[in-house]
Formats: C-alpha cells, structure tokens, sequence
C-alpha cells in the first residue's frame, strides 16, 4: 500500500492520510510510454478534416478552350488547369487521419506511470473539503489560495455542479470525474486533488 497525502481545507496536511494501492500509486515511472500515450491522445483530438481540389474535382472544365493549332496560343486542354484561376491544386491537402492506435493495456499502465509519479512529487493531493455553497468563481478562488493551489485538477467521484461552474472561469482550473480523466489532464496541471471515494474508482479502473 502507497500513503497518499490528506490535505485539509485549511491547506495543511493531516496526519492520518489514506492508503492507494500500490499497483496504481506505486509503480515505476515509464516516460516512453507516457510520452507515447500523451502524443496519441493529442493527435486523436486533430479534426484532420481540411480539404483542397485537384483538376478533376473542380467543376466545369470539360470543353477544350479552343482548337489545337492556329491560333497563335499556347495549346490548353482545360480551364481548370492549376495555372489557371479558378482552377485545381497540384498537391491539394486532403482530409487525414491522425489517430494512433494505443491498446487499452497500454493505455492504462501510462495513466498509472503518471499517477504514481505524481504521488513521489507530492503533487496529488486526497481533499474531501474542496466544494463551494453556490457558483460562486470567487469563493473557490480564496479555498485555492488557501491551499496554495491556484493551478490544479480537481477529480471527483460525480462532478458537483456547483463547483464545475465555479471553476470553468479559473484559468488554470479543471473539474472532471475519474471517467472523464486523461493523461494530458494530469501531466497539464501543477497539483491533482481528487476525493477519497476517487481513490478506489481509480484503481477499479486501472487494475
């Protein structure tokens, strides 16, 4: 079992902490394949939908412009030529797919390589007091300050509406459940504070 730090609203830490697994709090870092994992991620959110056309998708262009010989100009089989305005691109840009295919296995020992790195930095955080009376931007901004935590991700087990709209005007502010956690999520943020309940979902899912 790996201790995880209890962080109190008052920003100190407790001196009972709570216990994680430690085949998903304390496992080697692997940065190849951390960093394989993040890049896939990031290049299955590229759109890859930008398009151009090439002679023969332009429309019109299917009369020869005027005859071969005689008449003193150059020879053209098309208005929709490239050098012509209006007409095809040579190498147009075509739609693509960017997404790499990364097994589920794999998927799972990177997010638990990043977890466990940040509990040896002391950058995870279990905190059960980090909620808000109402949407209010401001009061979640002093808890932070508080806990000197301007810049983290807050995981809990359902997303408390409350505090998801106190955040989403934060800059450096992330509220998701532990379904909606990935990789760019955790190594994106200073600090990951995440509920006690969230502790045991997370190693349901990544056992």
């Amino acid at each position: 079992m790996v201790a995880l730090t209890v962080v109190q609203a008052d920003g100190k830490k407790a001196d009972t902490g709570v216990e994680g697994s430690a085949a998903t709090f304390g496992v080697q870092f692997n940065e190849p394949l951390v960093h394989q994992v993040v890049t896939a991620y990031l290049a299955g959110g590229r759109s890859g939908t930008r398009a151009q056309k090439n002679r023969s998708a332009v429309r019109g262009g299917g009369t020869k412009p005027w005859r071969q010989k005689g008449t003193g100009r150059a020879r053209v089989g098309t208005i929709r030529s490239p050098l012509w305005r209006g007409g095809g691109k040579i190498f147009p840009a075509t739609t693509r797919d960017f997404s790499q295919k990364v097994n589920r296995k794999m998927y799972r020992a990177a997010m638990r390589s990043i977890i466990s790195e940040l509990v040896r930095q002391d950058r995870l955080w279990i905190c059960d007091e980090l909620s808000v009376t109402a949407p209010k931007t401001q009061e979640l901004h002093t808890k932070l300050k508080r806990l000197g935590a301007e810049d983290i991700l807050i995981v809990q087990e359902t997303v408390d509406a409350n505090l998801a709209l106190s955040a989403r005007n934060l800059y450096r502010v992330t509220v998701c459940s532990v379904k909606q956690l990935n990789p760019v999520q955790l190594i994106g943020h200073e600090r990951v504070a995440m509920t006690s309940g969230c502790v045991k979902q997370v190693e349901e899912w990544l056992q």
